[in-house]
């Protein structure tokens, strides 16, 4: 039996310069970090005393007798992709919901890769997983996805995402002070608005508008906000400045789809601006989810006051170290 834990990611700036199809020709830049909230997973070889060979638990249960059979794509095709034909079980646990804009299902991918590999005796670090999980996402599943969630994933950390020009990309941990890292957390609010979505719909026409070149504008906007935005984190600048450079890219990225935000959507964001946040965004590709707003910590209670539609806020910290084997047994 094996026991990973995996996080999940919160975006900071450059969302949207992670398409394959914008960076491999405009090259792409990624400022996020990993959220010391997780995806478990439990996966073992199924017992041959089964009358199942698959056994898949999440939000649903499946029980199938072989691969093909599978529903969940994930679970399908890393299995594939590995080609472990012996029959397993797996069980997932996420201490975030799902479909919140989160990367909850990258995070689900790298952590059960990462399962599979220490299952059938192999080490991988977090650069292979992450490649690995980008493969099985867009190259056996045909989701539209970028690459920072598998990366962050697996490394965790708070992380500068180099993308293109071509396919290649690189991954270095941003230096910021632990007393800046610790300022950063304190001052990030997270509200989940009780409103999952499908981000494969938001996220296919974004692609699409990248490539017939509707939103070359804002996404090079983004790109050079998020450059500024690095200068700016990595000189240690007041979260006031990084909040301006937040509310920037908020306004950009409002404009990367022709699917339009709900009226709720900058309801929530413009009342949390009015009691004292310095920036925020809606999280992932839109439509619902994790709110992020960056505010003093004296004004967290006014912004939470002013925003009863937020079903639950979570703490914020970030995780270290990515993607990891909890129990090898």
């Amino acid at each position: 039996m094996v026991i990973t834990q995996t996080p999940y990611r919160l975006s900071l700036f450059g969302g949207g310069t992670d398409y394959n199809s914008w960076f491999r020709e405009r090259g792409g830049l990624i400022l996020a970090l990993g959220l010391a909230h997780y995806c478990y997973l439990t996966v073992r070889f199924t017992p041959h005393f089964f009358n199942f060979t698959n056994r898949i638990v999440y939000s649903r249960v499946e029980e199938v007798t072989n691969r093909e059979q599978i529903q969940h794509p994930s679970v399908r095709g890393c299995l594939e992709y590995l080609d472990i034909k012996d029959g397993v079980e797996v069980y997932h646990v996420g201490s975030l919901p799902a479909r919140s804009g989160i990367g909850s299902s990258s995070s689900f991918t790298v952590g059960l890769l990462n399962a599979l590999h220490t299952l059938v005796g192999t080490s991988v670090g977090p650069n292979q997983l992450a490649r690995e999980a980008i493969q099985v996402e867009q190259e056996l599943l045909h989701e539209s996805v970028g690459i920072q969630d598998q990366i962050l994933a697996a490394y965790g950390g708070i992380q500068r995402l180099h993308m293109g020009p071509g396919n290649n990309w690189d991954v270095q941990p941003m230096a910021l002070s632990t007393e800046y890292l610790a300022e950063l957390e304190s001052h990030i609010l997270l509200g989940f608005s009780g409103v999952s979505r499908n981000a494969e719909e938001h996220a296919m026409a974004t692609v699409q508008n990248i490539e017939t070149g509707k939103i070359d504008a804002p996404l090079e906007e983004i790109h050079r906000i998020t450059q500024e935005a690095r200068l700016l984190l990595e000189s240690q600048a007041s979260m006031k400045e990084i909040g301006r450079m937040l509310e920037l890219s908020w306004k950009m990225k409002r404009q990367l789809t022709t699917i339009g935000a709900p009226s709720w959507v900058d309801q929530i964001y413009q009342a949390g601006m009015r009691s004292g946040a310095f920036g925020g965004k809606l999280m992932g590709a839109g439509g619902g989810g994790f709110f992020f707003f960056l505010a003093p910590p004296e004004r967290h209670d006014s912004i939470r006051e002013a925003l009863p539609q937020i079903r639950v806020w979570v703490p914020c910290h970030i995780d270290p170290s990515g993607s990891q084997v909890l129990l090898n047994n």
